[in-house]
């Protein structure tokens, strides 16, 4: 009976022991703040064309905000972005999937870091510069 109980305490320490933890997930519901100044034209227009003014998204005829270099300023200062509270503009809770659908569609992970960009130009003003 003793020898039952070493081999069984001798096991279970053996077992604990070799737990270890090798992964740890971190999760980052706040986008990596941007410090520089963000360019509607320069930093935000080229991710739109690549990603968004595509046929049959957000393009002239298609789905609203219109996306396209020419368009895009007016169409999401119309009621997509809100300088007061920006992290309540509809374009950053399409991003960040905090309203539906999840932007851009079918995608799991957004280009770049537009979300941070995204935000940081509209804390900036939202300027079209």
């Amino acid at each position: 009976m003793k020898k039952t109980i070493i081999i069984t305490v001798s096991l279970f320490v053996l077992l604990i022991a070799g737990c270890r933890k090798d992964i740890t997930f971190i999760i980052k519901d706040e986008p990596v703040p941007v410090t520089d100044t963000v360019s509607f034209s320069k930093d935000l227009v080229p991710i739109f064309s690549k990603n968004c003014a595509l046929s049959g998204c957000h393009v002239t005829g298609s789905h609203v905000p219109n996306l396209m270099a020419d368009k895009a300023y007016n169409s999401l200062m119309s009621k997509y972005v809100d300088t007061k509270t920006p992290e309540n503009s509809i374009i950053y809770e399409r991003l960040t999937g905090k309203l539906n659908p999840i932007m851009p569609m079918g995608r799991t992970n957004n280009p770049s870091n537009i979300n941070s960009l995204v935000l940081a130009w509209i804390k900036q003003g939202a300027k079209n510069n």
